[in-house]
């Protein structure tokens, strides 16, 4: 099982971005989807979840400009970012609740893809 993020770059506060993170492999089934971020020098945090019925849970310093979504039919979960903050620059990682084919449940991470929001 591998997730792939991807969509990160450079960005001006006030604009958008959307990232995305495909999961792919041998998955019988994919539960909450989610993403995490880590600043420099600081730990990674959570910033948006969504479980496989649709339930979303944001960390309070981007409810109301970043929207997690997702596809079930293509393991795919998307974060859409508005009006982006400076403060927002880190590297993103998608995170996935997967229980693989004749393998274990478990907690599977993408690579990470980087986003600097400039002033």
């Amino acid at each position: 099982v591998q997730l792939q993020a991807f969509g990160g770059g450079l960005v001006q506060a006030g604009g958008f971005l959307r990232l995305s993170c495909a999961a792919s492999g041998t998955i019988f089934s994919i539960g909450a989807m989610g993403w995490y971020r880590q600043a420099p020098g600081k730990p990674r945090e959570l910033v948006a979840v969504s479980s496989s019925g649709g339930s979303t849970a944001y960390a309070d310093s981007v409810k109301g400009r970043f929207t997690i979504s997702r596809d079930n039919t293509k393991a795919t979960v998307h974060l859409q970012m508005n009006s982006p903050k400076p403060d927002d620059t880190a590297v993103y990682y998608c995170n996935a609740d997967v229980t693989p084919i004749r393998a274990k449940r478990d907690w599977y991470w993408g690579q990470g893809t980087e986003l600097t929001v400039s002033s």
